[in-house]
């Protein structure tokens, strides 16, 4: 609870008023609150104004900055100037009260691996340019809460990705992800040691869930944002008839990704690679679609799910993955896509983007992922390739 503090009628008034009510000849915004209560003339002088000073005189400093802060953090939560306040108060804030805004774009690191690569960084930020008035969290499951994320971690994509004003980075904890869903007791009973693709199987898992509870659109982290989807209701095919998991967008308690959630544990089998990603959704979006070729670029609907066409998400498939690291003549424009997949699950032979190589990725970086390019790819030396949860 914070402290209560004489407030003027007319930022009372802003706060309770929707945007754009008029009070008077003046009209007041829920993001202009702040500035009526600084704005707005003291109350004219009254005999118990001594007493009073006195007792304001008694408040602790200490107090009236918390007070100020919490009044921020409130204040953004109001409207939708919230991330015109975050930068303020966003370390300060859960997963789920994140998530509670609404349309969240998610990504997942479901290895332990605590420093994000350039092509993790790329895509988080390319995300965050695109959908500026969006929360853009990545789940880590290396991250723990006593992992201390500030400006100054040792890691220079924590330093970048924390210092972009909508991009949150939130500790993966699945045994909270996956309560009040079918998937809970399937947890609860794998042994993760023991299987075979667990880093796949875990991620499929926790983006249903995530997607489930609180909606918005769910990519991995080797997905290059270009322009805005317009679509809430979506799966990506990968190719006619065949749905990807890579890219979906749904909202908040919506029937078809309960559906995939039971289906999940039903017919789990954690040997057979994509049983829990790709496969599921197809055989989902079946069970309810009659699935036709698609003809030239149109998208494809049915129960009021958008099933987009591959030119939105896999304009390059994926046995040619290695056009992106390959120097074209004429490079498309990808007028028809929404955001590139890079396919870093097939990138065995550790390609990489090197600064004045002017492959096709280079130039993706320059300009969807600027900071990324300038911070990270310039200095950037050979690495390991550590396999992540990426999925064809």
């Amino acid at each position: 609870m914070f402290p209560t503090v004489w407030v003027s009628s007319a930022a009372r008034g802003a706060l309770r008023e929707p945007d754009g009510h008029r009070h008077g000849k003046q009209t007041v915004s829920k993001c202009g609150f702040l500035r009526a209560i600084m704005q707005h003339p003291r109350p004219r002088h009254d005999p118990k104004g001594p007493r009073r000073v006195r007792m304001l005189r008694k408040f602790p400093i200490c107090l009236c900055f918390f007070f100020v802060s919490g009044l921020l953090y409130e204040i953004s939560l109001l409207s939708g100037c919230f991330f015109s306040y975050v930068p303020v108060s966003k370390h300060f804030l859960t997963p789920e009260q994140v998530l509670n805004l609404g349309k969240s774009i998610i990504f997942l690191e479901t290895t332990e691996r605590l420093e994000p690569t350039p092509l993790v960084s790329c895509s988080v930020e390319s995300a965050a340019r695109i959908y500026q008035d969006r929360p853009v969290i990545l789940f880590m499951k290396g991250l723990t809460n006593n992992t201390m994320l500030d400006l100054n971690s040792s890691y220079a994509a924590f330093s970048l990705l924390s210092s972009m004003k909508n991009v949150f980075l939130f500790p993966l904890q699945m045994d909270t992800i996956f309560q009040e869903t079918p998937l809970l007791q399937w947890y609860n009973q794998v042994v993760p040691e023991q299987e075979k693709n667990w880093i796949h199987v875990s991620s499929d898992a926790s983006r249903l869930a995530l997607i489930w509870k609180y909606g918005g659109i769910y990519m991995d982290t080797d997905v290059i944002s270009i322009r805005r989807i317009p679509e809430e209701t979506f799966l990506a095919a990968q190719k006619s008839k065949f749905s990807s998991n890579g890219i979906f967008g749904f909202p908040a308690r919506h029937r078809f990704i309960w559906d995939c959630m039971e289906n999940f544990v039903l017919k789990y089998n954690g040997n057979i690679w994509g049983n829990t990603g790709p496969f599921l959704m197809t055989r989902m979006l079946k069970a309810i679609c009659n699935l036709t070729d698609f003809q030239g670029a149109e998208d494809h609907s049915c129960q009021n799910i958008s099933f987009l066409n591959p030119q939105r998400f896999y304009p390059i498939p994926y046995p040619a993955w290695g056009r992106y690291y390959a120097v074209w003549d004429k490079p498309p424009n990808f007028s028809r896509s929404y955001a590139l997949h890079l396919w870093n699950f097939m990138n065995r032979n550790r390609k990489a983007v090197v600064a004045g190589s002017d492959t096709l990725a280079e130039n993706l970086y320059k300009a969807y992922c600027p900071t990324t390019y300038q911070e990270l790819i310039r200095k950037a030396k050979p690495r390991g390739f550590t396999e992540s949860e990426d999925a064809v």
